[in-house]
């Protein structure tokens, strides 16, 4: 293990705890040309996130397209044809860090024939920032965007509303359209989630990381500043504890002859050496004895940690099974009725057959119905036919071959999705979020 990634990992206040380092991740959307990519870019920039190299390209490319400015979004297209068009087409993670803490935002492409995309790049992140151009204001697709956004309950929506300077850094142009998202908002089912509003300029910089001396009507926060200030917790970190089996250890050396290990990822709460588990689906109870990280033994691991986990009883514990706090059980269902997002091209259909993948487990099933298809614009459900084609989300049940150990997807993110795998061509075809 380099030096670098031991950084990741910290000892708190010398208590033995074992927890990851704070990291917000971020996901953006919005329409084509609301210039997503350049406020990106420009987060990159004023936090002196790029490279010189990378500054002097961008200044290259800029001059060359005849621009008397830098263009930003050149920091984070990455594509070819991304970079040709001017738009974005596939999920781009970009990475910086300021003195307070770690970003990774999830660059996604807002037209409707990514919607795909878009579900993935939100579908772990903790916050998201929606772009609306300050010129055209709430549209079809900044409904499907946040619709997204409440499909995944993700808390802190960021409403940002870009080229302000286009429209004279005019206060009632951004009231207008903080009085029509607010009208969008009504139509939440997440009522925990908190909206802010923020008028910007990512071209010019206004309240992007510096604050605008173009809109002293505005006493709000940048974004920086309101990203700084937020506590997220991690889509690992929410709902009960779950310790999905990933692998066995049993090094089998001299030093290490009797040892035996089960290695997998905290999600959803802490674990303690003493305390009590269940194992899923023998539902044998024993305590936890030991917790490893490389070659460091801690008394507690935070959720999203990676560790290996020991036990005080000899059990037949495999891959695929669950580590639960005796009082914490998951449901065990063998009917699975969930919220699906199609990513294939051919269509979902009743009586067809996939893999599902939930936690460490695949699992043979058979879809065994097609239910309406939800509308993202807020406007309700249409008549599927029996059918969900790429991009459109709809509720669908499921029978599986074999029971697994499930929370529904509002009390645990992490323990309430799977995705959906083509037999035949081991395509990953849909994620589902089970009700």
């Amino acid at each position: 293990m380099t030096n670098a990634r031991r950084q990741l990992w910290k000892n708190v206040n010398n208590k033995d705890i074992f927890r990851k380092m704070d990291v917000l991740k971020i996901a953006t959307a919005g329409s084509v040309d609301d210039g997503k990519s350049t406020l990106i870019g420009r987060l990159l920039y004023d936090t002196h996130s790029l490279t010189d190299d990378r500054i002097e390209a961008i200044r290259s490319s800029s001059e060359k397209k005849g621009y008397d400015y830098l263009d930003f979004s050149l920091a984070t297209d990455g594509l070819v044809a991304e970079r040709e068009q001017g738009i974005t087409i596939d999920v781009a993670h970009i990475y910086f860090s300021t003195a307070n803490k770690s970003y990774i935002i999830a660059d996604t492409p807002g037209h409707v024939e990514y919607t795909r995309n878009m579900v993935t790049g939100a579908s772990t992140s903790q916050v998201a920032i929606i772009l609306i151009d300050a010129r055209k204001g709430v549209i079809e697709q900044t409904y499907r965007h946040f619709f997204i956004n409440n499909l995944l309950r993700i808390k802190d929506v960021i409403v940002a509303v870009n080229k302000m300077d286009l429209v004279g850094y005019d206060q009632s142009v951004f009231e207008d359209i903080k009085r029509n998202f607010e009208k969008l908002n009504a139509n939440s089912t997440y009522i925990e989630q908190n909206v802010t509003y923020i008028p910007v300029s990512a071209l010019k910089g206004d309240n992007v990381v510096e604050k605008s001396t173009e809109m002293s009507w505005y006493g709000g926060e940048t974004i920086l500043e309101h990203l700084e200030g937020l506590q997220g917790k991690d889509v690992q970190e929410e709902g009960n504890f779950r310790f999905a089996v990933q692998t066995v250890i049993r090094p089998k050396t001299d030093e290490f002859h009797d040892f035996r290990g089960f290695s997998g990822k905290i999600k959803g709460g802490d674990l303690k050496v003493g305390e009590e588990v269940t194992i899923l689906p023998s539902m044998i109870t024993s305590k936890v004895k030991s917790i490893y990280f490389y070659d460091k033994s801690y008394e507690t691991a935070t959720a999203g940690s990676s560790v290996t986990v020991t036990l005080e009883d000899e059990i037949n514990v495999a891959r695929g099974d669950m580590l639960v706090k005796i009082n914490e059980l998951p449901k065990v269902e063998k009917d699975l009725t969930a919220m699906v997002c199609w990513m294939d091209n051919k269509q979902l259909t009743a009586g067809s057959r996939y893999i599902v993948q939930h936690n460490t487990n695949q699992v043979l099933s058979r879809i065994s119905e097609v239910g309406n298809v939800v509308a993202t614009d807020f406007s309700g459900e249409t008549e599927s036919k029996g059918t969900l084609g790429l991009n459109e989300i709809g509720k669908v049940k499921i029978r599986l071959s074999k029971p697994v150990f499930v929370d529904s997807y509002v009390e645990n993110k992490s323990n309430g999705a799977f995705i959906l795998i083509d037999e035949q061509t081991n395509t990953t075809a849909g994620v589902g979020f089970i009700k």
